[in-house]
């Protein structure tokens, strides 16, 4: 019974490597490669906006402690009229 379970061991190992190596060597060619590289940048487009994401809401969260406005500078409390008077 030894022999035949090496028989099927090394069979399978031989299939495994050769769907290994056959893997390989289709990344390798133009299209493996391209599409590796577009898979790199997808990943880094998806980091980028979870990033942006996570700075947008650590704002807001800011702000809202702070107790700024949502956007922008924060309001005047004097009037442009108020400032325009004449001094005379």
């Amino acid at each position: 019974m030894g022999r035949p379970l090496w028989f099927v061991a090394g069979a399978g190992v031989g299939v495994y490597a050769a769907a290994r190596a056959r893997r390989a060597a289709e990344s390798l060619t133009a299209d493996g490669l391209r599409d590796r590289v577009r898979g790199w940048q997808v990943g880094a487009r998806l980091f980028a906006e979870e990033v942006q994401q996570g700075r947008t809401e650590r704002e807001t969260e800011l702000r809202e402690q702070l107790g700024l406005r949502p956007t922008g500078l924060p309001q005047l409390t004097t009037s442009i009229t108020d400032t325009q008077k004449d001094p005379h």
